[in-house]
């Protein structure tokens, strides 16, 4: 009897306290409660828990419907930023096309084309490309691919790379428009592996100096380097070099180090070292097995060399190797490493310093990154650039090269030979007909047919002389589309400065994208002041010996 008593009491207390948790509960679920897993609630490691309630709650209370991947990349961002300028988030979007150029190929149907009168026009078909195959010539405006118009590309956002590109073996129609043909011309191109090339011209530039230029350090620059001494080192006996890195951005350190190789016979010749706090000290040095007997070196730089490029500058300069010519470079010391993120995007760290062989760092400081990003400009403000006053070193961070020369650390490689940059180019009227001269060039083809008739770039050179006072009204003309106040009045630097640099375009559409160069260089004053130096019997002495 006492046990059924016991449950006659407590059911009811049992069935109520079950109605109480339904109530609270269903009150809970009325007032749309978060339900937001909580971490352990310890401020160590990476916040990770805090980061997650944070976006638990703007995902379940935020007034708006919140776009969770522009959060989570903003967020990304914002921690970067407060790391170096240089460490960074790479959108999955972004990957490819930074994967491409790193790596020297893509898969197209192989052209460079410029937008002409809002119309894509072909450059040049690639040597040995699916596009030359096919037969399509500088010049011919693509109208059509596929079924689809694509002129007026501007104005209706069109982007000409998607159209070309796509995976290898599939097919790609196109109608083209060709100067002096009546009707559009069909062809249908399979798309193929496309290398992009990091070496962007190298020839003999006098009986015994070889000349590269070089735009990146990619997967494939040693490889291209090596072709190029083969070319024009060895075969015609050159045993000088010039390598200009004006403008390389870096990359591969091991690109860099390779190609340093070639420059030192000795083995063992440390070429630079990377250390990090969680990175211990890699040193990088020469084979000692240099193909060729290279003989005198100068390295050509600017304020856009960086990194990979200063690496081959700095071992150059402290070891003695060579002369450095130019005007200081960007000053990026850091070392990243790149790692993969679940959606494919991916994370561009910064894990270590690299020194150069004398045991200087050359980053620059970056305590703001609109200071740090606008430093070429307080240059130029400063005198610097244009050799109206010297350049600022920190005097605290000297160090010596072989032969016992000071050089300094915290600012970029300091050039042995400065070469200052001509501030009359910064002119408007001359900078606004210098832009409209690649669009130009198709017109001038049309209209002067018989430059086509020259053979080669040695004919080129010796017989073309342009109508100048006619190439640069055509080019005012083009121009005052888009500034009414465009005149053809240039004082005779800039007037001869035009004319180089439409000699040049010129060349390049007739006879490929080295020939540019081969035009350009033979009054490029740091070109020249090169080759000048590298005529006496101590290079390093002839330009070190002006400061």
């Amino acid at each position: 009897m006492r046990n059924n008593t016991n449950n006659h009491i407590w059911t009811p207390l049992a069935y109520s306290l079950i109605l109480g948790v339904g109530l609270l509960t269903g009150f809970l679920l009325r007032t749309e409660a978060p339900l937001i897993s909580f971490g352990s609630g310890s401020n160590s490691g990476l916040a990770g828990g805090r980061v997650e309630q944070l976006m638990g709650y703007i995902e379940a209370r935020y007034v708006d419907e919140p776009d969770q991947e522009r959060l989570y990349e903003a967020a990304i961002n914002a921690v970067l930023e407060e790391l170096d300028p240089h460490s960074s988030y790479i959108p999955k979007d972004e990957m490819q096309a930074l994967t491409e150029s790193m790596e020297g190929n893509f898969e197209g149907i192989g052209i460079e084309y410029l937008v002409v009168d809002d119309t894509i026009t072909v450059v040049s078909a690639l040597p040995d490309g699916p596009s030359a195959e096919a037969g399509l010539l500088p010049g011919d405006q693509i109208i059509y691919v596929e079924d689809s118009l694509v002129t007026e590309v501007e104005e209706r956002g069109i982007d000409p790379a998607s159209l070309m590109r796509g995976e290898g073996g599939t097919d790609v129609k196109l109608r083209v428009r060709r100067p002096g043909q009546p009707k559009l011309m069909a062809f249908t191109i399979t798309r193929a592996p496309i290398p992009v090339y990091s070496v962007d011209a190298a020839y003999t530039i006098d009986e015994e100096t070889a000349y590269v230029k070089i735009n990146r350090f990619s997967q494939n620059t040693y490889a291209e380097f090596m072709q190029a001494l083969e070319e024009h080192l060895e075969k015609p006996g050159a045993k000088n070099l010039i390598i200009d890195l004006r403008g390389n951005p870096g990359g591969y350190l091991q690109e860099a180090t390779k190609l340093l190789s070639e420059l030192f016979v000795q083995r063992g010749v440390l070429l630079v070292y990377t250390e990090g706090r969680n990175s211990s000290r890699q040193p990088y040095k020469s084979s000692g097995r240099a193909r060729y007997n290279i003989q005198k070196v100068a390295i050509l730089v600017d304020g856009g060399s960086a990194s990979a490029s200063e690496i081959v500058a700095g071992a150059v300069q402290d070891h003695d190797r060579g002369i450095i010519v130019g005007r200081r470079t960007f000053g990026k010391g850091l070392v990243q490493e790149q790692y993969p993120l679940a959606d494919s995007s991916a994370l561009r760290l910064t894990v270590a310093r690299y020194y150069t062989p004398s045991d200087r760092s050359i980053q620059r400081k970056y305590d703001g990154e609109e200071d740090y990003r606008g430093d070429l400009s307080r240059r130029f403000e400063s005198g610097e650039l244009t050799g109206r006053t010297d350049v600022q070193v920190d005097s605290s961070l000297v160090y010596y090269t072989d032969n016992g020369y000071p050089v300094y650390g915290g600012g970029g490689i300091t050039p042995d030979y400065y070469v200052p940059l001509d501030s009359s180019l910064n002119n408007e009227n001359f900078l606004r007909l210098r832009q409209q001269i690649a669009p130009y060039v198709f017109g001038y083809l049309r209209t002067h047919p018989e430059v086509k008739e020259f053979k080669d770039l040695a004919a080129f050179r010796r017989g073309f002389r342009p109508d100048m006072a006619a190439v640069t009204a055509e080019l005012a003309t083009l121009a005052r589309r888009d500034y009414e106040d465009v005149t053809t009045d240039l004082p005779p630097r800039l007037r001869d400065e035009l004319e180089l640099q439409f000699t040049a375009r010129l060349a390049r559409h007739l006879f490929g994208a080295g020939s540019y160069y081969q035009i350009y260089n033979q009054r490029d004053e740091t070109v020249q002041e090169a080759l000048r130096l590298l005529r006496n019997a101590d290079p390093l002495a002839a330009a070190r010996g002006n400061k």
